[in-house]
């Protein structure tokens, strides 16, 4: 890239930072002591700021650089991301939106611990929420990479590092200070520059081919070397039997993923009632799936227009795919037009990943403190005291997110986002609706819940083609795989919902019907709620 992109989208970028460092310094300054303003910003957000702060939370680098670099690599199969990512959102709304928003206070611990032992429950539902964060982290730092080794005109590994650095310094800062009130204008922020950025690729796009979507797939098909089989079903996952199975498996953790993300569940608590907090989902949907929709026109888009083999060059995991095609569109490389639009859809890239970070931080900060401080104590912990130990808990999720991001800096950051999916739909979407749904769930079946799902699913993964056995694995030179499937979910998720009946009826314990009946009013009516 020549030195205009670098000056144009470094000064772009840095305007961007520099905005939400106000905001953030801005916020700062209000009262954060109280762990209802540091963790859920006061309650005070309206369906629609919410709802905004959802889908930026939402649509991350695996979105906006993953999905789209997959598109365009294979095609209709790569498509699976956008529709699995979309329909994820009707299980939100119909299953726990409101429900959680009812049951619980600050984290997905909370609506279980409500007629459980607290301290079992809150330590694994923590640690699962930990390790749920930790992964979806690890694909942001992985967009960074890739979008600062192309913005700087190079693959340069000590640039790609400096950058992942970078990112979780900054995070770090926005959560330590501003807590959840910054995070969610910084998500806003972001939420609206994403969707005006997609908007003008899109048009760009279908002006090049005269508003014609057949042209353009037709195209696509033509430049991807692969002709129909480009816009047909099994490109990348209709090889064998175990592709088709991954492909079921990713579908699984996809779908029923996104009700386990703890950063999304605890935007939930960010809105005073029930009603607001499904008036928020209907919001988010809105956004979101327009922004999918888009994402199908780039991804082919960049297919048309750039080429497979171009997209490949400059990264073989597709996560460059958008910016190369912003640069196309504009001109293309040297032209004034080509600098300006990259500039941008790159300072666009990476604030979508600073505002999704920091999101993810304090979701898992507040996991840290609320659920495994305050039940590691042997003295009960005080509000403010929680609060210092959330800040310091970001840095200590910052520096893990940093040293696995440099470690899978050649994934594509969707993908890796898909075994976040998978972790949160095997290890907490289980325990949540068990405590929601069933009247006989006990303390034993929310703990093997949590437990059966998390412990397959990360040890499915360490012994999976992602870890070892295969040149794209993250430790290429060595060869432990022993499952065949890059995505755990078809195992895992059935585990963690298998292990949760079990539990609950080897258990001795007596189901606290008391307690059930006062959470079924709660979640139900809202009476009691935070």
């Amino acid at each position: 890239m020549t030195g205009d992109h670098q000056t144009l989208g470094l000064l772009l970028f840095s305007g961007f930072v520099a905005v939400t460092l106000g905001i953030t310094t801005w916020v700062s300054r209000n009262r954060q002591g109280s762990a209802e303003e540091f963790y859920v910003g006061g309650r005070l957000f309206t369906p629609m700021e919410n709802g905004f702060a959802i889908a930026g939370d939402y649509m991350s680098a695996a979105s906006f650089l993953g999905i789209s670099g997959l598109i365009a690599l294979f095609g209709y199969d790569g498509m699976l991301y956008s529709v699995g990512f979309l329909v994820a959102w009707l299980v939100v709304l119909l299953l726990v939106a409101e429900l959680v928003r009812n049951c619980g206070r600050f984290t997905l611990a909370d609506v279980v611990a409500a007629r459980m032992r607290e301290r079992p429950v809150r330590i694994a539902t923590g640690t699962s929420s930990v390790t749920v964060s930790v992964l979806y982290l690890v694909a942001q730092m992985v967009g960074a990479g890739s979008l600062v080794a192309l913005l700087l005109g190079g693959t340069s590994e000590a640039a790609r590092s400096w950058t992942v650095i970078g990112v979780g310094a900054l995070m770090v800062i926005y959560v330590s200070l501003g807590g959840m009130r910054a995070t969610t204008w910084i998500q806003i922020v972001k939420a609206v520059l994403l969707m005006g950025g997609a908007i003008a690729l899109t048009v760009l796009v279908l002006t090049r081919f005269h508003g014609d979507f057949d042209q353009l797939l037709r195209t696509a098909a033509a430049r991807s070397g692969q002709g129909e089989a480009f816009l047909a079903p099994g490109l990348k996952y209709g090889g064998d039997w175990t592709a088709r199975f991954d492909f079921i498996s990713l579908g699984l953790a996809l779908v029923l993923g996104t009700a386990g993300l703890p950063h999304i569940l605890s935007r939930f608590y960010t809105v005073p009632t029930a009603r607001a907090a499904r008036r928020s989902v209907v919001w988010a949907i809105g956004l979101i799936g327009g922004f999918y929709l888009m994402t199908i026109v780039l991804g082919f888009g960049a297919a048309a227009i750039v080429g497979p083999a171009a997209v490949r060059a400059s990264n073989a995991a597709g996560n460059t795919a958008v910016p190369l095609l912003a640069l196309d569109l504009g001109g293309g490389p040297g032209s004034t037009g080509g600098t300006v639009l990259f500039a941008v859809v790159a300072a666009i890239a990476f604030a979508t990943i600073l505002a999704v970070v920091a999101g993810i931080t304090l979701a898992s900060s507040a996991s840290v403190a609320h659920d495994l401080y305050a039940s590691l104590r042997r003295r009960r912990s005080g509000p403010r005291s929680e609060v210092r130990v959330a800040r310091a808990a970001a840095v200590g999720v910052g520096v893990v997110a940093i040293a696995l991001g440099l470690l899978a800096r050649d994934l594509n950051v969707a993908f890796l986002v898909g075994l976040a999916f998978a972790v949160a739909a095997s290890a907490n979407l289980p325990v949540l609706l068990y405590s929601l749904f069933w009247r006989g769930f006990t303390t034993r079946g929310a703990v093997w819940s949590v437990y059966g799902g998390l412990i397959p699913a990360v040890a499915l993964v360490a012994l999976s083609p992602v870890v070892s056995g295969s040149p794209e694995s993250l430790f290429p030179g060595v060869d432990f795989q022993c499952f065949p499937l890059q995505n755990p979910g078809l195992v895992s998720i059935p585990l963690g919902f298998l292990a949760g009946w079990l539990g609950t009826v080897t258990s001795a314990e007596t189901p606290d019907a008391a307690k059930h009946a006062e959470t079924q009013v709660r979640a139900l009516t809202g009476a009691g709620a935070a």
